[in-house]
């Protein structure tokens, strides 16, 4: 039996690594109700607690692009998977707003860079051919944590308070390092290129190639979040959906994108990655349609249409990630993708912000203009179309293997 991990092993543990991070993430909105109810916020300051995540993403990822290429990328993951694990920890001992502000701007920085070293750590140990396939699995803890994540931690919630969700994520992260520390493999092979570090990623930043890519991630971005953060209220106020059966949406949508998340990483390596993805916008960009126009519905029309949103709109990411990492040789991918993610994070704070200014909330509950948002997000899919057929393929070549050694049976 070979004594190094398996391919699949790693990419599993780098899905857990990202499944804490997205419910780290997703977890706040659904648990506005309480925390402005306890900790006496108003809706800006609620705001500012989950702005201070996407923003501190940004930042830090913008400040580390320079240097994320210059380390052992497991070394790193180590060092900052641990600080976001900490983070979590302090979001669960919060006593005011003021605390769990700051603990949620360290938990983003932290965690932002865990998700950009995760990727590039997929597109350095899985070849080309198959890295659509690694990258759907890596991307179903956003399906997981959709569907198990998010409801438990709202039933953990509601049995006890809203610290019990952040204290259990920072316990599962602490048994996630530990899979990290035993079972992921050196990664070194970004280092043994010969290229200078500092010359490196001064030709990323005059890389038009590099900087068509982030503009693409960057648009899809702003698509997807002008109306994410506002759905939840749109299927309660206009579609009618009764409040108690808000979980079902994450659960069903998850449930679905658990399945049909790694099945879309196939179709795009065997198809090609631009035409899985165009195909993927064009029918979510249906989807957003119905659902932003829709009036009151039936509770499995609200469901079924909830459902198809996660496949399509969620699953477009899974080509579009596989198209980013391709567009950068291995010794520019860690700054890459840092770069993206900083991108990503600041396009989903404007989009969130747009929101709040088109969107009117009527005294009974329902949105006023959502279904403007519908077009904004149709109208960025379209351009993200257009832009992903223009990032051209600049990594051809073989993957690290997963070890020095050879393996032995």
């Amino acid at each position: 039996m070979s004594r190094h991990p398996s391919e699949r092993s790693i990419l599993l543990i780098l899905a857990a690594i990202q499944f804490t991070h997205i419910i780290d993430f997703m977890i706040m909105m659904p648990l506005a109700p309480q925390l402005m109810r306890e900790l006496d916020l108003g809706a800006g300051r609620f705001s500012a607690l989950v702005a201070a995540y996407s923003i501190a993403a940004g930042v830090v990822g913008l400040l580390g692009a320079p240097f994320i290429d210059r380390f052992d990328r497991r070394t790193l993951l180590l060092w900052v998977y641990a600080g976001f694990t900490a983070a979590t920890l302090l979001c669960g001992l919060a006593t005011d707003a003021t605390m769990l502000l700051v603990a949620r701007a360290v938990g983003g920085a932290f965690g932002g860079i865990s998700g950009s070293l995760c990727l590039a750590i997929v597109s350095d140990l899985v070849p080309p051919e198959r890295r659509a396939a690694g990258i759907g699995i890596v991307m179903t803890a956003f399906a997981v944590a959709a569907a198990i994540g998010v409801p438990v931690g709202l039933q953990l919630a509601q049995l006890w308070e809203w610290r019990a969700p952040f204290n259990v994520v920072a316990a599962v992260g602490a048994v996630v390092w530990l899979l990290v520390f035993r079972f992921v493999p050196p990664v070194r092979g970004h280092l043994q290129s010969g290229e200078h570090r500092g010359r490196a990623f001064r030709e990323l930043m005059r890389d038009a190639n590099a900087g068509r890519a982030i503009l693409f991630m960057a648009v899809m971005v702003l698509g997807h979040f002008s109306i994410i953060p506002l759905l939840s209220p749109h299927l309660v106020g206009d579609l009618a959906l009764p409040e108690k059966y808000l979980f079902l949406v994450y659960m069903i949508g998850g449930a679905a994108s658990v399945v049909t998340a790694p099945q879309v990483g196939r179709l795009a390596d065997r198809h090609g990655r631009q035409r899985v993805f165009t195909i993927m916008v064009l029918t979510a960009s249906l989807i957003i349609l119905a659902i932003a126009n829709a009036g009151a519905l039936p509770v499995w029309a609200t469901l079924g249409l909830a459902g198809l949103f996660f496949i399509f709109a969620s699953g477009r990411f899974v080509p579009a990630q596989a198209i980013m990492t391709l567009a950068v040789p291995s010794s520019r991918r860690g700054a890459f993708l840092s770069l993206s993610s900083c991108a990503r994070d600041l396009a989903s704070g404007l989009a969130s912000t747009l929101g709040g200014w088109i969107v009117t909330k009527q005294p009974d509950g329902r949105l006023l203009h959502f279904n403007w948002l519908g077009w904004v997000a149709v109208a960025a899919g379209l351009v993200s179309i257009l832009l992903a057929h223009r990032v051209r393929v600049n990594d051809t070549g073989a993957a690290s293997p997963l070890a020095a050694p050879p393996a032995t049976g």
